[in-house]
């Protein structure tokens, strides 16, 4: 007679629903300290203001007001005016990017491509310069006097002003466009890279092109990757503040309220008005998720038909 083998005991789950809580709470304390409380803590404040008592000698009593900095906020012609010019720098800088980024990734996965390493390399070190350093550097470019570029336009007898008051906004949209293209460009080689080479040697043997193997092959693989690089950039735009901050003092195109994000800075230090700040920033962040979510359930959608 055989021996009978033990009974297996079962995993108890307790023991893995526990394990489980222990491994997710430092990502569940993280993200509630660092990022849900700054929202609660934002959308609170824009809903109190501080008034002063009396001939202003007594302490400053704080009032709920509700939704009325919201009413104040969007009652500003400063501020609106930022909003719409937000969306102006948009609908230049997130096309602009995606093509950009898409375009360097296409053209080192290319074959044809000498030292791909070297220019990947080359293209995403401008993502390793800090957004005020960067804009700093193009600064000096983009003054008259201190530009070996526009010096040398000027003596051919071309004119050419990238703080001026209808310029100044693509100065800023290639300040971002060089920090951020290169970063851009290695998610997207990475998408590319991770397309299986049976389907390049099936092309191949059915004698398609290079241009039809990067419409019907690379393009269509690599669709998640340019919606991700788009929404990026979409929250990236709308997060606007390094970039005018740092030229405001070198042009006068740039006001205290050329961007949202600037116009709440100003109201928070320099009107000393933290609670309308507040409002405007929580406005900024429901145009991100208005801008973000929207764009992700039209390219969802036409997906969908494609199929």
């Amino acid at each position: 007679m055989t021996a009978l083998a033990p009974p297996r005991r079962r995993p108890r789950t307790r023991d893995r629903s526990a394990a489980k809580w222990v491994l997710l709470l430092p990502f569940v304390v993280m993200f509630a300290l660092f990022f849900v409380a700054p929202i609660v803590y934002a959308v609170v404040q824009s809903m109190f203001t501080t008034r002063s008592s009396g001939l202003g000698l007594g302490r400053p009593e704080t009032a709920f007001v509700f939704l009325d900095n919201y009413a104040r906020a969007l009652g500003d012609a400063a501020f609106l005016d930022s909003v719409g010019r937000l969306v102006v720098f948009a609908a230049i800088e997130v096309p602009l990017m995606v093509l950009t980024a898409l375009g360097l990734a296409l053209l080192l996965d290319s074959g044809k491509a000498r030292f791909p390493r070297f220019f990947r390399v080359l293209y995403f070190a401008p993502y390793g310069v800090p957004g005020v350093i960067a804009t700093l550097l193009w600064g000096f470019l983009y003054i008259p006097a201190t530009s070996p570029v526009l010096q040398g336009l000027g003596e051919l007898g071309i004119a050419v002003d990238p703080l001026a008051s209808g310029n100044v906004l693509f100065a800023i949209a290639n300040i971002a466009l060089w920090g951020f293209a290169g970063y851009n460009m290695v998610i997207l080689m990475a998408a590319l890279d991770a397309i299986p080479s049976e389907l390049y040697e099936a092309a191949r043997v059915d004698g398609a092109s290079t241009w039809s193997t990067t419409w019907h092959i690379k393009l269509p693989l690599v669709r998640p990757s340019v919606i991700l690089v788009t929404v990026f950039t979409i929250i990236g735009t709308l997060q606007l503040f390094v970039e005018p901050l740092v030229l405001q003092p070198l042009t006068t195109a740039i006001s205290s309220t050329y961007t949202p994000n600037l116009a709440a800075y100003n109201q928070a230090f320099a009107q000393g008005n933290p609670n309308l700040a507040a409002a405007m920033a929580v406005l900024v962040a429901l145009l991100g998720f208005i801008f973000s979510f929207g764009f992700l359930r039209l390219v969802n959608r036409k997906g969908s038909r494609a199929w």
